[in-house]
């Protein structure tokens, strides 16, 4: 979702449009094969288009003459192995886009009629094909960073001692949106010089319009046409020089963690980031447009539940 966006929020659809849309898990079937496989079926081992239909073998009802696999829509894909409906992954899609602060896996799981720990599983897979796989950003791109964490008057008392104050104990996360196109947020290690120029260029084509704060992480960058506000003095804008857009995708990031969430642990934090940064690239774009891109990342990425718990 880098293509360059419109600014005029698209009309929604309604859960019962939605139900309506997709009533059965035979409709929910024919979706996915068709955004897949556009109503021709090919071999996911091997590539083949020379299929034959499987009759009574409902988990996998293709077979590939040239390799002899059987296979279905969800081979290859995040779906693989996966007991849960496609008409509930459907669902849970929908849900997840159309939340703006997220939906809790207690929350799906009482939608969908799953248990909490295959709704959590549900969640964190559907977040895997959010990953935005696209290439540098251009134009006019906004830069922050932040920390995700606790507040700490809430912590117990013997770990306010033991960790100190302020960003102690949190995960430093830096967020990039390009004003006419997407956001793309993760986790790094720190925010000094290196760590956030380093950043900066691997997601940023070099000669670009970087907006940032006056960090001194952004001390001396080159290579770009770096312009800067000082929040200190109280300076938020001068024209055209502000970082309002990733700012707004701080917001939130926030107010999904502290209203729905609650707690994101370190070892999952890219992909709560990930979640967030697709919702608000594509809060312009139609839920259909959301929903195909999902799919379509869900292809050829894998998550189990073993490397997810690790």
């Amino acid at each position: 979702m880098n293509s360059t966006i419109t600014t005029k929020r698209p009309e929604p659809i309604s859960l019962y449009e939605f139900l309506k849309k997709f009533p059965s898990e035979e409709s929910a079937v024919e979706f996915f094969e068709n955004r897949r496989w556009n109503g021709k079926p090919y071999c996911p081992h091997c590539g083949s288009n020379n299929v034959t239909s499987v009759l009574n073998d409902k988990p996998m009802p293709y077979r590939c003459k040239d390799c002899r696999k059987h296979f279905s829509v969800r081979t290859g894909t995040v779906l693989a192995e996966s007991k849960v409906p496609l008409h509930k992954w459907l669902m849970a899609i929908y849900m997840l886009h159309t939340a703006r602060k997220g939906v809790s896996s207690v929350q799906l799981s009482k939608e969908i009629g799953v248990t909490q720990k295959t709704a959590w599983f549900l969640n964190h897979r559907i977040r895997e094909a959010m990953i935005n796989r696209g290439g540098l950003f251009s134009g006019e791109v906004e830069v922050d960073e932040s920390y995700i964490g606790g507040k700490e008057k809430n912590r117990h008392a013997s770990k306010r001692l033991a960790i100190g104050r302020g960003t102690a104990g949190k995960q430093a996360v830096f967020a990039l949106h390009q004003r006419d196109g997407g956001t793309r947020a993760f986790p790094i290690d720190g925010t000094d010089r290196i760590k956030i120029q380093s950043a900066i260029v691997e997601n940023i084509k070099r000669g670009t319009t970087v907006y940032s704060d006056s960090h001194s992480g952004y001390d001396g960058l080159k290579g770009y046409n770096h312009m800067i506000v000082t929040h200190s003095v109280g300076e938020y804008v001068r024209g055209k020089i502000h970082t309002n857009g990733v700012e707004s995708f701080w917001s939130l990031l926030k107010r999904g963690y502290g209203g729905i969430y609650h707690h994101m642990s370190v070892e999952h934090l890219h992909r709560y980031v990930t979640e967030f940064s697709c919702r608000h690239t594509s809060r312009y774009c139609d839920m259909m447009t959301c929903i195909y891109g999902t799919i379509d990342g869900m292809i050829g990425r894998r998550l189990s539940y073993k490397e997810l718990t690790a």
